[in-house]
């Protein structure tokens, strides 16, 4: 019954030593809802969480094979994957489908080796970029906008090059996170019921829910 599910919303926002990922927990298709609480974000290492919109079989079939790579690359290196090189790994795998894709597009965050928070952003076959914050999904062409306004993310043709992470505090970024999704609930009739928030940080990772229009 979940498997032919295609609308869902998700963002993240990168911080100097945080990194904040949301998505909404509706899973619909077409005018009908499937369930009200279904969790859309997935931790695939210590720092790194993906959060995906898209069809729900593809989604799964590729944190699977993210899984079983990670699994791998922790027996050989006797470590944690970092982000950064977590998310080499998704537009590889990804690019390796392309030309049968995976019909998943996702946002990818964490912190770095240097302990900022990073986002990547992704399309169905593999092309990724570090950015400050991104979005996808059916409520994306909406949460875009207000991100853009909120948080003006320097142009990566300017020079000298400027960090891509946003100016916020983590308590900022959570709670302009919750306005987004509030204002997307008004519009999109896919977002809604509840939105999961994970923060991750130096001290580890934490959740926050917040309720959101269930009609």
């Amino acid at each position: 019954m979940f498997l032919f599910t295609l609308h869902r919303s998700c963002v993240a926002i990168a911080g100097a030593d945080y990194c904040v990922i949301a998505a909404d927990t509706r899973m619909s298709t077409g005018y009908n809802i499937l369930t009200r609480d279904y969790s859309k974000i997935s931790q695939l290492a210590e720092k790194c969480v993906m959060a995906s919109s898209g069809f729900q079989a593809d989604v799964k079939a590729l944190q699977k094979v993210l899984s079983a790579r990670h699994l791998i690359y922790q027996h050989q290196h006797n470590k944690q994957m970092s982000c950064p090189a977590m998310a080499q790994l998704l537009s590889n795998t990804l690019y390796y489908k392309r030309f049968f894709p995976y019909y998943a597009f996702n946002v990818l965050g964490g912190l770095d080796n240097e302990g900022k928070g990073c986002v990547f952003t992704y399309d169905a076959v593999g092309s990724y970029e570090r950015v400050g914050y991104s979005s996808q999904g059916s409520g994306s062409t909406l949460i875009m906008p207000f991100l853009d306004n909120q948080l003006k993310s320097p142009s990566p043709l300017l020079l000298p090059v400027k960090d891509a992470v946003t100016p916020l505090s983590e308590s900022e970024a959570v709670d302009l996170v919750k306005t987004v999704f509030a204002s997307a609930t008004e519009r999109d009739i896919y977002t809604g019921d509840k939105v999961e928030i994970v923060i991750l940080n130096a001290s580890g990772i934490r959740r926050e829910y917040m309720d959101l229009r269930k009609d």
